[in-house]
C-alpha cells in the first residue's frame, strides 16, 4: 500500500439506504472492474457509504469509476499526486479549452480520492485540508503561467523568461484565509488578493492596469466557471483593498499606502495568513 490504510470493511452507514442501493446498481454498470469491486463487501459498504450520504460523491463515484478503483487499491495520496503531476506537466502554452478541462479533471479526482481518505478516516483533517489547498494553489500557478504567457505571446508583456512566465513577471496571487493557511474544506471558496507591479519593466506600452484586469477577470472565470467538466474552486476577490473602489487587480504601491496609513486593523490581521500561491514568488515575499 502506497498510503498509511487499508480499505476499511465497514463505514458510516448511508443516511439514505434507497440512494446508497442505486449508486451500488449504477457502479455495477461502469464495467467489469468496477461490478467485481462492488459485489465485495468492503467495496459495496464503501459504495452505499458514499451514495447514501452525497449525491455529489455518488455521481462522482460513477464518473471517475477508475478513479475510485485506484484510490482503493493504492491510496488517496497516489491519486492526488498524480492528478497534480498532471497539472504540473501542462504546458503555459496549452490550448486555454485543454488547460480548462485538466484543471476540472483534476479537481474530480482529488475530490474523490479525499473524501474517500477522509471518510474511511485514513487521513486526519489537516491532511485533507491540506490536499484540498494543494489543488488550488497547483491549478493557480497554472493559470497564472497560462495567462502571462499568452499576454507574452500576444505582445503585451515582455516576460524575461517565457519558458517560466511567472518568474519576475510583476504579477503575484496571494493565498488569503482558508487558502493562505492550507485549510480549506469541502464548500470553501478561493479568497485572492492579486497585486502587480507596474515598475517591473514587464508591461509593453502605457498603462498596465488594463490589461491586468482582464487578466484577473479571466482568471477568476478559469477557476470558477461551470461546464461539463464541473468547476476548479469558487474565487473571491473582494478582500483586496477597498474593492467596491478599485480594480481586481491592484498595485504594488497602492495596495502597501492602503495598508500603511487606511487599513482596518481586520485587514491587516487578515495578512497573518496570506502567502504568495502564485506568479512572482518574490515580489510576494516582499509585499509580505
Amino acid at each position: 500500500m502506497h498510503d498509511e490504510w487499508r480499505l476499511p470493511s465497514a463505514w458510516p452507514a448511508p443516511a439514505d439506504p434507497a440512494a446508497a442501493e442505486r449508486l451500488v446498481e449504477r457502479f455495477v454498470s461502469a464495467g467489469e472492474s468496477a461490478a467485481s469491486f462492488a459485489r465485495t463487501t468492503a467495496g459495496g459498504a464503501l459504495l452505499r457509504c458514499l451514495g447514501g450520504g452525497s449525491p455529489y460523491l455518488a455521481d462522482l463515484a460513477v464518473r471517475e469509476a477508475d478513479t475510485l478503483l485506484q484510490v482503493t487499491a493504492t491510496g488517496a495520496s497516489v491519486t492526488v499526486a498524480d492528478a497534480l503531476a498532471t497539472i504540473a506537466a501542462t504546458p503555459a502554452t496549452a490550448a486555454r479549452s485543454r488547460l480548462a478541462a485538466t484543471l476540472r479533471i483534476a479537481k474530480r479526482r482529488v475530490a474523490l480520492a479525499i473524501a474517500v481518505a477522509d471518510i474511511g478516516g485514513a487521513w486526519p483533517l489537516e491532511q485533507a485540508t491540506g490536499a484540498l489547498s494543494d489543488l488550488a494553489e497547483s491549478a493557480l500557478h497554472a493559470v497564472a503561467a497560462h495567462l502571462l504567457r499568452a499576454g507574452h505571446d500576444a505582445g503585451e508583456l515582455h516576460l524575461p523568461y517565457p519558458d517560466t512566465p511567472e518568474r519576475d513577471s510583476g504579477f503575484v496571487v496571494l493565498g488569503m484565509g482558508k487558502l493562505g493557511a492550507r485549510e480549506l474544506n469541502y464548500s470553501s471558496d478561493v479568497d485572492l488578493v492579486l497585486l502587480h507591479q507596474p515598475d517591473a519593466g514587464v508591461y509593453v506600452g502605457g498603462a498596465s492596469g488594463a490589461f491586468f484586469t482582464r487578466l484577473a477577470r479571466t482568471l477568476a472565470t478559469l477557476m470558477e466557471a461551470r461546464d461539463a467538466d464541473g468547476y476548479v474552486f469558487r474565487t473571491d476577490l473582494r478582500l483586496r483593498p477597498d474593492p467596491a473602489a478599485t480594480p481586481p487587480c491592484i498595485t504594488f504601491n497602492a495596495a502597501v499606502s492602503y495598508y500603511e496609513s487606511m487599513g482596518q486593523n481586520w485587514e491587516r490581521a487578515a495578512m497573518l495568513k496570506a502567502r504568495p500561491i502564485a506568479g512572482d514568488a518574490l515580489l510576494g515575499a516582499e509585499f509580505l
